[in-house]
């Protein structure tokens, strides 16, 4: 892996936030400076419409430290992050949003947590928010829900904009659709584990309006869904498939069989009994013979796609001896 050039990158993705760029401009460069950090700060502009683009081109030519990337069209955050991670060269990675909701004081105190401290990711704690009940409340849920299901119970804030990486971190993971919301997850899977958080201030926007709306609650639980199933069976759905199906199949027959030794009993003893097929039971054990059978061949069809993908043994290794 290509080793960093410079001590901090700050991936900034924007859309339509002409107003605040120049003050978060200002405001990295000063902290930047009193650190002593060599950096670089990579404005994505994700499809703006106001004159954004304009703005980061005449902050690029007042500071060649300040770059951009300009989208044609709104392709989202996940997009615009992964784009920057591409281009980031720091040793820590840093990303805050473009609001000024995010402060760039927090930034020397994470980046010790990563150089100093040795954590792989160090996300925020916007333990006070500036947020009416109406989005704080499905956020909390939003975030119990993600902590219970990916294990990393020390986190109480996935969302937040603001975060601090490993360079190896970035470089390592792939963010898309709208997956930025779980990129402390995707990097635990990719073998990450040193996560850690810091509480940081939320400050009330300035400028604008926010540009997410409460759809973004729907997509988030379904993002979260996809991840932890690419996480854990991505390389092995059979496993997933195949045991789904199998356990479907197995209820189905054994209902059936009942059903059948049930009617055959009943012939032979001279019983009254109802025709197996003017049983509700007997289509609800071939309807779970029917899915399970059909389960079971998604996941052979799975197998045989993930057996022709070219990522199939692409493994992240942490280092290598005497090869």
């Amino acid at each position: 892996m290509q080793q960093p050039e410079l001590d901090l990158s700050i991936i900034i993705p924007l859309f339509n936030e002409d107003e605040s760029l120049p003050e978060l401009a200002e405001w990295i460069q000063r902290v930047a400076t009193q650190q002593g950090y060599s950096y670089e700060v990579i404005f994505v502009d994700d499809g703006s419409k106001d004159k954004s683009w304009e703005v980061i081109s005449n902050l690029s030519a007042k500071n060649p430290s300040f770059k951009g990337i300009r989208f044609r069209r709104n392709y989202g955050k996940s997009a615009a992050l992964q784009k920057g991670f591409e281009a980031a060269k720091g040793r820590v990675v840093m990303t805050m949003d473009a609001d000024l909701q995010d402060s760039p004081d927090e930034i020397p105190g994470m980046v010790d947590m990563i150089i100093k401290e040795g954590n792989d990711l160090v996300s925020g704690w916007k333990k006070k928010r500036h947020d009416p009940l109406s989005k704080t409340i499905p956020t909390k849920l939003f975030n119990y829900a993600t902590r219970k299901m990916s294990g990393i119970n020390n986190l109480h804030d996935f969302n937040c904009g603001l975060k601090a990486y490993r360079y190896d971190v970035i470089k390592s993971i792939e963010v898309y659709g709208e997956m930025h919301r779980y990129i402390p997850v995707i990097a635990k899977w990719s073998g990450f584990t040193k996560i850690e958080e810091k509480v940081v201030e939320h400050r009330a926007r300035k400028y604008g309006n926010t540009k997410f709306g409460l759809e973004r609650f729907i997509n988030g639980f379904l993002d979260l869904m996809s991840i932890m199933f690419v996480s854990r069976f991505g390389k092995r759905p059979m496993h997933f498939f195949g045991t789904l199906g199998s356990l479907m199949f197995i209820a189905g027959f054994m209902l059936a069989a009942y059903l059948g030794l049930s009617k055959l009993y009943a012939v032979y003893a001279s019983i009254p009994a109802r025709l197996i097929t003017n049983r509700p039971s007997f289509y609800i054990a071939l309807t779970c013979m029917i899915i399970g059978s059909q389960l079971f061949l998604a996941g052979f069809v799975s197998e045989l796609v993930g057996r022709n993908s070219t990522e199939r043994n692409q493994y992240l290794i942490e280092d290598y001896r005497n090869l």
